[in-house]
């Protein structure tokens, strides 16, 4: 089981602090989840460059593939790789700046109540097992930490972004997770 410390940060994972984050403007509203997609660069997987853009680090010069990522300053509460890795950027009390442009029903700026988790991945490639599995753990403490979250308050970046973004994409399986989600509860 997972749990949310005091501090807002999940136990037992890898902690990087992101400086791509903010204060809420209301602090503890925290009444969404938005899943995302995300592999750098595209398709690829376990390169540590998802890492190095939440961190500012990014070095855009290394590959053509990354030009489009010059100056943009972007993180996420949670990174979910392949293989089960969970890394945190952000504590969820805090603003993390993952949605860009963004609303869910009728609410803007999903930014400022929502906490998003990047699952390594791509729209094309089905995620893993232990991807699943982590989340929908991850999702059960956020749950119990939150009251205002649940699981028809989880949604897909494509679902606050229509026709911006595409993620977490037709190969996201959400039965399974809320299949998953039905099983922890």
């Amino acid at each position: 089981m997972s749990t949310v410390d005091d501090d807002h940060w999940l136990r037992g994972v890898r902690r990087l602090p992101s400086p791509h984050a903010n204060d809420r403007p209301i602090p503890l509203d925290v009444s969404l989840v938005v899943v995302h997609g995300i592999s750098l660069p595209p398709g690829r997987f376990g390169t540590g460059l998802v890492e190095r853009l939440f961190l500012g680090t990014l070095d855009v010069a290394a590959s053509p593939e990354l030009a489009d990522l010059a100056d943009v300053r972007v993180s996420s509460h949670l990174l979910i790789s392949r293989w089960g890795r969970v890394t945190q950027f952000v504590p969820f009390h805090r603003r993390a700046w993952h949605a860009g442009v963004s609303a869910h029903k009728g609410r803007a700026n999903c930014n400022d109540y929502s906490i998003g988790v990047e699952l390594e991945g791509s729209d094309q490639r089905p995620y893993t097992n232990t991807q699943y599995e982590r989340l929908a753990r991850i999702l059960d403490a956020l749950f119990r930490r939150y009251p205002a979250l649940s699981p028809g308050r989880v949604v897909g970046h494509s679902d606050i972004a229509p026709g911006r973004k595409t993620d977490p994409g037709p190969s996201f399986d959400w039965p399974r997770l809320r299949a998953a989600l039905g099983a922890l509860a």
